[in-house]
């Protein structure tokens, strides 16, 4: 068994990458695991040889899809570094992991700027409130431009700098592009703190880092962004550390100046700012020195919030080993061997052969042993004694627990907040080859939702195909790939289709009697009020009927899960959105009142208040096109033919290109993404992510009815 780390919590460091697709993520963090010495060969994303992207489909695809955990060494501190996906399609690992991590590095292509997907990781790090330092990647690229790019982050990231903080260099680079351009090709970086220059050795990869003064033509530049620095950082300087000393004319000490920028940073005041090129192997080192430098460590980051299962009262545990222990599993991942679960300790301590209570589901957990995990299932797991307080660490085999649920020690209960997903636009029917293999095809689909939370899986009600749901094509498309690859199944998949959802017009209260089942005597009486809520709420059933109320549990329990089913299937066989049902009273004959007569009394309740009550609503999407600027009308022209509603159309500064950004119906852009290269000579870029659901128009529920 491996020794207990001890850890020193003060030097731990939880940190995720995150951006849009291809602006360079995974090549940053093969760099940082590099120059750490946790690995001893640079993989290539081109060639599939990541230690992050350890997924078959990963490394053929060149992207991440799964989030992947690596543990490494630097500067005496001990990183948890979470490589994330940048596709809108695997938002969910996003999402899950920077609920749980501390700090985060969030990279920008230096020659585009803030994309599509840039917007949407940086939103979902301010909901969490993660620190994060900035880093400018691809400064190599011709036609790259940091500042350019600080701009764009200004402009549509923190447009108020007083709310939202400001990003502030404290590296940049020395040129930029290639030798083809016109300008200093980019050679190193200069660090504005020390006001030194920076240059790394290109025979060993990077590695041999040279100091140096910085160059003659680019002292002007240095001494303008260094004032920049200073200027935001005694806009905040409550303890005079720097200020009265700019204020002489001096220059501060490096150690305070550093003291304030982590202050700054970790009170989201600013968002360091670094540049860099993984492909060229400049400027990766002054990053790791930034992430032990000025993100947090747990000690640093606010006590967890949760409530008591039992009483609903808040509760908080602080990142101590000797709180009583709580943690939140955040990711669940399929092996043959046993699923794996990943855990993050917010108090106390973790250890084996505990039992760990699971206040969500009621129920109690063995903890046989505890793991970390490299990201390549490959390398194996390597037992630890313990996780403390910060740690993120592996169990194998937990029976009821999902992605979100809470773990605790029984005598101190704690149901921490759960993490929250997308709901789901896009189905696909999905069923075996071979008839013999229809539960094998039902096991593995199971798995696949434990793994993933924006995966799922229902029947239809009126086909009786199975459908899987999913975030987009390439999502169900990965889905099916597993299916065949890791569970050996041949499948056949129908054509993908929207997910649509309904939804209440109206509230409605309705009163219920049943006193005949068939042509027996029976009886059962509820009052439920529906409730339609115009912004989002999650669907559910409650039981309001007053404690004194004698109605057996059994009965109002076998009415809620009716209720429950028919919200999630609709009255078009599609789930409910934004309406919940309460139970506020019911009545019962000891004699005549049976299960059967509640959930008789249930449907119908159900029934009448949705006849002529529900309409259709239909999922929107966000579409961003980066096209050049004589490609503009082309691409406008088409998106009206598809419904689309333009937000902005933006010429910027990048050049010759303008940028269109238009809301969407899902049902017009299946075929959109090939589309768009054809009517710009294959010149045009396009993403998308869900914006929300509107209803639909009378054509498109004729359609769907078949009329």
């Amino acid at each position: 068994m491996a020794k207990d780390k001890g850890f020193d919590l003060t030097r731990v460091r939880n940190l995720g990458v995150i951006a849009h697709i291809d602006a360079g993520k995974t090549t940053t963090t093969e760099h940082l695991l590099f120059y750490a010495a946790a690995k001893h060969k640079l993989g290539g994303v081109d060639e599939g040889t990541t230690d992050t992207d350890y997924d078959p489909e990963e490394q053929a695809r060149g992207i991440t899809i799964y989030s992947a955990c690596v543990p490494f060494e630097w500067a005496g501190h001990t990183i948890n570094l979470i490589d994330t996906p940048g596709h809108v399609d695997f938002t969910a690992e996003v999402e899950r992991s920077l609920r749980v991590l501390d700090g985060a590095v969030v990279v920008f292509d230096g020659q585009k700027g803030v994309e599509a997907q840039s917007e949407t990781v940086w939103r979902q790090a301010n909901r969490y409130g993660v620190p994060r330092l900035v880093f400018v990647n691809k400064m190599d690229v011709v036609g790259a431009n940091f500042a350019r790019t600080l701009e764009s982050v200004n402009s549509r990231l923190t447009p108020n700098p007083e709310e939202q903080g400001r990003p502030v260099p404290i590296v940049i680079p020395i040129g930029s592009g290639g030798p083809a351009d016109s300008r200093t090709p980019f050679g190193g970086v200069i660090d504005l703190i020390e006001m030194k220059a920076k240059f790394f050795d290109a025979g060993d990869l990077g590695k041999t880092v040279r100091v140096a003064d910085i160059p003659e033509d680019s002292l002007l530049e240095a001494q303008e962004y260094r004032e920049k620095l200073f200027d935001a950082l005694t806009a905040h300087d409550e303890k005079d550390l720097i200020t009265s000393v700019v204020l002489d004319g001096k220059d501060p000490d490096p150690v305070k100046v550093r003291q304030l920028v982590r202050e700054q940073c970790l009170a989201r005041k600013i968002y360091p700012v670094l540049a860099g090129s993984g492909r060229e192997h400049i400027g990766i080192q002054p990053l790791l020195d930034a992430v032990t430098l000025y993100l947090p460590s747990p000690f640093d980051r606010p006590p967890v919030t949760g409530t008591d299962p039992k009483g609903k009262k808040e509760q908080k545990r602080k990142p101590d080993p000797k709180e009583p222990f709580c943690g939140l599993v955040f990711k669940a991942a399929w092996h043959p061997s046993g699923n794996r679960f990943f855990v993050r300790v917010y108090s106390g301590v973790m250890k084996p052969n505990m039992r760990a209570f699971n206040p969500g589901k009621d129920a109690k957990e063995n903890v046989a042993k505890l793991f970390h995990v490299h990201a390549d299932p490959a390398r194996g797991l390597e037992e630890v004694e313990s996780g403390p307080a910060g740690d993120i660490v592996c169990v194998v085999g937990l029976k009821d627990t999902v992605t979100g649920d809470t773990l605790c020690e029984t005598s101190h209960p704690i149901l921490l907040e759960a993490i929250t997903f997308a709901e789901a636009v896009v189905s696909q029917s999905i069923e075996p080859e071979s008839g013999g293999d229809k539960d094998k095809l039902a096991l593995a689909l199971e798995v696949l939702q434990l793994e993933d939370p924006t995966f799922k899986v229902r029947a239809d009600k009126d086909t009786g195909q199975t459908l899987m749901s999913g975030m987009g094509t390439l999502h169900l498309e990965v889905k099916r790939h597993r299916l065949e690859r890791d569970f050996r199944l041949k499948v056949r998949a129908g054509k993908p289709r929207v997910s649509y959802r309904e939804m209440l017009k109206d509230p409605r209260s309705v009163d219920i009697k049943v006193d005949r089942l068939g042509d027996k005597p029976a009886f059962a009486e509820l009052k439920v009020s529906f409730t339609n809520f115009k912004t989002e709420k999650p669907v559910g059933v409650f039981n309001a009927v007053p404690a004194e109320n004698p109605t057996p549990v059994a009965l109002l329990a076998a009415a809620e899960k009716t209720l429950a089913d028919l919200l999630q299937t609709g009255e078009m066989g599609y789930p409910m959105m934004n309406a919940q049902a309460r139970i506020i009273d019911a009545k019962f004959d000891p004699q005549l009142s049976t299960e059967d007569a509640f959930i008789n009394a249930a449907v119908r309740a159900y029934r009448q208040a949705t006849e002529g009550n529900v309409q259709l609503l239909e999922p929107i999407m966000k579409v961003t096109v980066s096209t050049p600027l004589s490609f503009v009308g082309n691409i406008t022209g088409d998106m009206a033919r598809r419904r689309a509603q333009i937000e902005s159309q933006d010429t910027g500064s990048a050049g010759d290109m303008a940028e269109v950004v238009a809301t969407v119906p899902l049902s017009e852009l299946f075929t959109y993404a090939n589309e768009v290269r054809s009517l710009s000579q294959g010149r045009a870029a396009m993403s998308m992510e869900p914006h929300s659901y509107a209803e639909a128009p009378a054509s498109v529920l004729k359609q769907l009815l078949g009329e």
